[in-house]
């Protein structure tokens, strides 16, 4: 529900209007009433509304907040999808700034972490090739844990030269594996290892015991609580570094969610700030004189609720 209070505030012309100057009023209060109508005499029908002298606002805007006023809903949805944008159609433009320039900063922190994740991946996966050999791996298995009569042929024959991890047959080793991880001395051989160049392949070869004899600087054996290989624990962090900037691109692309809701909020308690505001449009009245009527300039305020 509006409720609106209109006030007229009436400036004359320095300039007689008629022979009789003098009866030129200074304000009037804004009503309506029939043209040609006479001064009653009584102040409560003359400026109540009620039928008497007419009072005409011309020009301007007679209504302004039925005009100006802005649309919550509207303001919410906008800042929904571009922060800022909905405070800047309810003209907080001091707040359109702050909330776009959130809104940027955020998106060139989360592009920025984000690629240097990927750089750090590229590093510690180009670490991976060059230092962590699956034939190394596989062979060090073969040896020492494989279980008797398994027949296991992990290592393809005449495949010498090429990368080791195109000189592995998977599906055997990962067979080795199961067998092993079933007898007593295989107890830290909790994992197969999957394809290379995926995801879980280079998060495993640098995460579990299991892996240490793939490393270029591991022991000739290995045991389960012996030291770690120097390279698994340096490549380890590198992997963590990695992901360490993905988890920091992923808070800023949360934040900029958050920037959007929070605009939007802003810009429908904006809107209703708006439209309990102050408005003023200029115009003229029509107000009776000497020998009938003149018009005069007016200025009209309102506000809405």
């Amino acid at each position: 529900m509006n409720s609106q209070i209109s006030i007229v505030l009436l400036a004359i012309a320095g300039c007689c209007l008629s022979a009789h100057a003098g009866e030129n009023p200074t304000s009037l209060v804004l009503r309506h009433g029939v043209p040609g109508t006479a001064l009653s005499g009584n102040a409560r029908i003359d400026f109540s509304g009620a039928p008497g002298v007419p009072a005409v606002f011309q020009g301007g805007t007679p209504d302004a907040s039925a005009v100006s006023r802005k649309s919550p809903w509207l303001a919410g949805g906008l800042s929904l999808v571009i922060p800022g944008a909905g405070e800047f159609y309810t003209e907080s433009y001091l707040k359109t700034a702050i909330f776009l320039a959130a809104e940027a900063a955020l998106w060139v922190l989360a592009y920025s972490y984000d690629h240097k994740a990927d750089r750090q991946t590229d590093f510690f996966q180009n670490y991976a090739n060059a230092h962590w050999s699956v034939v190394n791996y596989a062979q060090y298995a073969l040896t020492h844990y494989a279980p008797p009569g398994g027949n296991y042929q992990p290592i393809i024959p005449g495949t010498q030269g090429y990368p080791p991890w195109m000189r592995v047959n998977w599906a055997e080793l990962n067979r080795m594996e199961t067998d092993i991880s079933a007898t007593a001395a295989g107890q830290y051989y909790s994992h197969m290892l999957p394809q290379y160049n995926t995801q879980q392949y280079y998060e495993l070869i640098g995460k579990y015991p299991q892996f240490n004899q793939g490393w270029d600087d591991a022991p000739p054996s290995f045991t389960y609580g012996n030291q770690l290989s120097a390279e698994l624990l340096y490549y380890s962090g590198q992997r963590g570094q990695a992901n360490t900037y993905y988890t920091t691109a992923s808070t800023y692309v949360a934040i900029v969610l958050v920037n959007h809701i929070v605009s939007a909020v802003d810009a429908v308690l904006s809107a209703g700030s708006y439209n309990r505001g102050l408005h003023a449009s200029v115009g003229s009245q029509r107000v009776p004189a000497s020998g009938g009527y003149t018009t005069v300039p007016a200025l009209h305020l309102s506000w809405g609720l």
